[in-house]
């Protein structure tokens, strides 16, 4: 929505946190080109919307089947919120497909069937999801975040992600020092 967009408009997203911080902890060689990203942000209070591809819509569509799915397998509810700050600063956020009780959060991906079958026979969080999920258990403070690949016909991969303290403090004097940095450029180009 307009509303949902506006609020991410200039700060971090889970989605986005692998442009600061890799895997490894290390910073991410796309740093500099997601900071100009965020400044335009910033200035504007435009966000530019990216490519949305089939694949990306049809995963938008089956996430409903998704959450029911998990929901009756694992006797929980999902509720579904739109976005959560880290605090009153507004810098960085997470945008999780649901959180369930008080602890966990929840993602979910839909993707093409081979890349669906890639995830399962790897049986563990994906490695392009590492950050994001890290990055959202740092934002919401919660304790676990559960990742789920959905393919209808095919058994779901789901997997119980516990919080990675280490990399979460690497990311924090990261993203610290990136925000930093970040207000810094929008000063000079304003």
């Amino acid at each position: 929505s307009e509303e949902w967009l506006a609020a991410c408009c200039g700060n971090v997203g889970a989605s986005s946190i692998d442009k600061i911080i890799t895997t490894k902890g290390e910073p991410s060689k796309q740093r500099t080109e997601y900071m100009m990203t965020l400044a335009a942000e910033r200035i504007t209070g435009k966000q530019e919307v990216g490519f949305t591809s089939q694949a990306m819509l049809n995963g938008i569509e089956r996430e409903a089947e998704a959450r029911t799915l998990f929901e009756m397998a694992h006797g929980v509810e999902i509720r579904q919120v739109g976005l959560i700050y880290k605090d009153d600063r507004k810098l960085c956020h997470c945008s999780p497909d649901g959180l369930i009780e008080e602890t966990d959060g929840w993602e979910v991906k839909c993707p093409m069937s081979k890349t669906h079958i890639k995830y399962l026979i790897g049986n563990t969080l994906p490695s392009e999801y590492f950050c994001q999920v890290q990055f959202s258990l740092y934002v919401s403070e919660r304790e676990y975040w559960w990742f789920m690949s959905h393919y209808a016909g095919l058994k779901p991969l789901i997997i119980k992600v516990a919080r990675d303290e280490k990399w979460i403090e690497k990311c924090e004097k990261e993203l610290n020092a990136f925000n930093e940095e970040l207000d810094e450029m929008v000063k000079k180009l304003q």
